[in-house]
């Protein structure tokens, strides 16, 4: 995961430019509006939330977030945004180490971090989830569809099944990024048994797990 954290790292500055697709703004304006409902009024811990894209969405019905990232370059960026009227705040924070961020939520949201997360700890990294929400809560998870042309090809599958893309930044540099795309009943077998409602858009999934 290294690997990850030092592509993203670098791609801060120009991560948000993934948003701007013409082929996936219906899609995001449809995600945008079914992520407020799942928050009112709960304390939301929010997973990987890079730029902060996501977490001003959340934090137009949500009473609070503690949006976490392992990269301040990318905080950094989402410190730069208006948010409310939830308090909103910030912190670095390891995804596979969620013990360690102090408060109790009654929400957490995972956004685009499902599919890098490799096959082999997914139900490890699901359950961690899980054990931060107080009884009651709900876990919410947002990630791509693999749709040909809108996404980077596929360039590599391993025996476990993960896949990986080649990315390229502004600059040229190019990284391999572990890049999954989990089909609904892959996902419902890795939460099992918790209860599961799922949207399923062209480019998008959305999951809510109980």
């Amino acid at each position: 995961m290294s690997d990850l954290a030092d592509y993203y790292r670098k791609r801060a500055g120009e991560y948000d430019a993934v948003y701007d697709k013409p082929e996936r703004q219906e899609d995001l304006a449809r995600l945008r509006s079914l992520l407020p409902p799942l928050v009112a009024g709960r304390s939301v811990l929010e997973v990987a939330a890079g730029t902060g894209y996501w977490t001003t969405a959340l934090a137009t019905t949500a009473e609070s977030i503690v949006a976490t990232d392992l990269n301040d370059e990318t905080l950094a960026v989402a410190r730069t945004r208006s948010y409310g009227p939830a308090d909103v705040r910030f912190l670095t924070a390891d995804a596979y180490d969620l013990g360690a961020v102090p408060g109790r939520f009654d929400a957490i949201f995972a956004g685009f971090f499902w599919s890098h997360v490799p096959r082999a700890d997914v139900r490890r990294w699901a359950a961690s989830l899980k054990d931060r929400v107080e009884p009651g809560g709900v876990v919410i998870l947002a990630d791509n569809r693999y749709v040909e042309g809108s996404n980077y090809p596929i360039t590599r599958t391993t025996d476990d099944g993960d896949t990986y893309q080649m990315r390229q930044l502004s600059d040229g540099r190019t990284f391999e990024v572990l890049k999954n795309f989990p089909s609904r009943e892959e996902f419902a077998a890795e939460v099992a048994p918790a209860e599961v409602e799922w949207t399923e858009l062209t480019y998008f999934w959305l999951a809510t797990v109980a």
